[in-house]
């Protein structure tokens, strides 16, 4: 008789479909609003160290590459590597929470989740970026890295700061709207992620399109602290004021737009309960 209703039973899917999804980052998201603020601080500032491991590792993988395509693809693997380290601890990303509070709150909207989603977005912000900065920093202390490593971390830097040579209000909106293609992507790579059910289908996607998110460089606050980190510890660089100003908080801008209007706000719409599903 066992035997019999084991064959009749549905084999498990390998994935879950975009209304489960949905429900599962609505779940996420409420776990996290009710987490003490010392407790989300802890899993932001470990979220900010992982992504500059993932930074630190694209730049080691690419060093001394000459080959753009090539290149741009090892940095691409290489960066992967802090968000999968974020998605499996289930420490926090301030990116990645871009994707999940706007979810939850289109499905369960109220002045309760509103305070909390502010909260939450302030101390995931600040945790990764002082969480950077403390890895970033002590990395580059303890060790010494090739020629190679410091003209590919050059390479990145330039590539971050063009708008700050552009100038002018034009370019400052430019890099809002790079962030927003950038957590559009990011805001994919972790809806796929929580999509698949196994480690290698988690990480498939996420080497995907973080490749091409690195290789397009789309501008993504988190991943540009680990950088920015890494150049500041070798006392050169744009200085913070400039990186901060020019990059790392209308990158964090638009990181808010794009995840909320590219990936929430879709998908919600589309796959929303009031249909009559």
């Amino acid at each position: 008789m066992t035997t019999e209703n084991q064959q009749n039973k549905e084999p498990l899917r390998s994935y879950l479909s975009p209304q489960e999804v949905l429900r599962s980052m609505h779940s996420e998201a409420t776990w996290l609003f009710y987490l003490k603020h010392a407790k989300v601080a802890v899993l932001a500032l470990t979220g900010g160290a992982f992504v500059t491991f993932g930074a630190l590792f694209s730049l080691l993988l690419s060093a001394d590459v000459k080959v753009l395509g090539i290149k741009l693809l090892l940095q691409g693997v290489g960066f992967s590597l802090g968000l999968y380290m974020i998605i499996l601890s289930r420490t926090i990303l301030f990116t990645e929470a871009n994707v999940i509070v706007p979810a939850s709150i289109l499905q369960k909207s109220s002045k309760e989740i509103w305070i909390r989603a502010l909260q939450f977005w302030g101390i995931a912000w600040l945790g990764n970026m002082l969480g950077a900065y403390i890895i970033g920093t002590v990395l580059m202390f303890a060790h010494s890295y090739p020629e190679g490593f410091h003209y590919a971390l050059e390479g990145i830097i330039q590539k971050k700061m063009a708008y700050m040579d552009e100038g002018g209000v034009l370019s400052w909106f430019k890099i809002v709207i790079s962030g927003m293609f950038g957590n559009g992507l990011i805001g994919m790579a972790a809806f796929f992620a929580i999509m698949a059910r196994t480690l290698i289908s988690k990480f498939i996607p996420i080497v995907l399109v973080v490749t091409f998110f690195v290789a397009a460089n789309l501008q993504h606050s988190p991943a540009n602290m680990g950088y920015f980190t890494l150049m500041m510890a070798t006392g050169e660089g744009p200085g913070w004021v400039s990186a901060l100003l020019w990059n790392i908080i209308p990158a964090g801008i638009g990181n808010i737009l794009g995840a909320s209007l590219l990936v929430a706000l879709p998908f919600w719409y589309s796959f929303s309960p009031q249909d009559g599903e």
